[in-house]
């Protein structure tokens, strides 16, 4: 009987110690994943902004192809939009000096995309530095003025990019309202995401290649939120109470 209950004892304190291993692993994943989630912002730190209080904001990336962009920007002059926000990559904005001249012309804000479609979150620091000096030194060489305004190119980042964008005078943005565009799932649908958006709102769109329905899109987009006044992110950031929080 004796010999039953030590064994018996044994069983338990291996036990135990299975499952404060295994409790311990989890914790060191878990901290390890929290390391990881994209990014949050603080009122006394540097931050990434995805959702300003006036006005509401449409953003176009660009980071490869030849045909859609001229026909957004058609749509936007016919239209009579004066303030909407693209960021561009380098590498494309060297291969299309004369659209990123007209946007320019436009008066339209031009903030960074980096350089190469790269995901910063597998980057190092000083490869992501590297990318996004790459992309500052195109524009300068076209003698193009951009804003201090930064998207990730995959819109993955982490808190790593928010710091050093800081250090570097840049302003991370992130977008509140997601329009799927580059998935044409057809015109309806993509008005559909966008047509509730409120006040303050941070739409992003594309103007690559991919996106083929974006243009077709765009004048009813606009007619929806004719309600609301148009805004480019510099002027929803100069409003001062733009909006940070964790970025899902």
């Amino acid at each position: 009987m004796n010999f039953f209950l030590i064994l018996n004892g044994k069983k338990i304190r291996n036990t135990m110690l299975i499952v404060l291993t295994a409790f311990v692993t989890a914790w060191f994943l878990y901290i390890e994943n929290i390391a990881r989630v994209p990014v949050f912002s603080s009122s006394d730190g540097p931050r990434a902004i995805y959702k300003g209080n006036q006005g509401i904001a449409l953003t176009f990336n660009i980071g490869w192809g030849d045909e859609k962009a001229e026909p957004i920007l058609d749509v936007l002059e016919k239209e009579g939009i004066k303030s909407a926000t693209f960021f561009l990559s380098g590498s494309w904005a060297e291969r299309h000096q004369h659209i990123v001249e007209r946007i320019n012309k436009l008066g339209y804000d031009i903030g960074l995309l980096g350089y190469e479609y790269e995901d910063y979150t597998e980057l190092s620091d000083a490869k992501i530095r590297q990318d996004i000096l790459k992309a500052i030194d195109v524009f300068k060489k076209m003698n193009i003025k951009t804003k201090p305004i930064l998207r990730a190119p995959t819109g993955n980042f982490d808190t790593r990019l928010v710091k050093i964008a800081d250090r570097m005078g840049y302003t991370v943005v992130h977008w509140s309202v997601d329009s799927k565009d580059w998935k044409n799932p057809g015109v309806e649908e993509i008005v559909k995401n966008i047509e509730k958006a409120k006040k303050g709102d941070i739409i992003l769109l594309h103007a690559s290649d991919s996106a083929k329905q974006t243009a077709v899109a765009l004048p009813i987009i606009i007619q929806k939120l004719n309600h609301l006044k148009f805004v480019t992110i510099s002027e929803l950031i100069a409003d001062a109470k733009t909006s940070s929080k964790e970025i899902q």
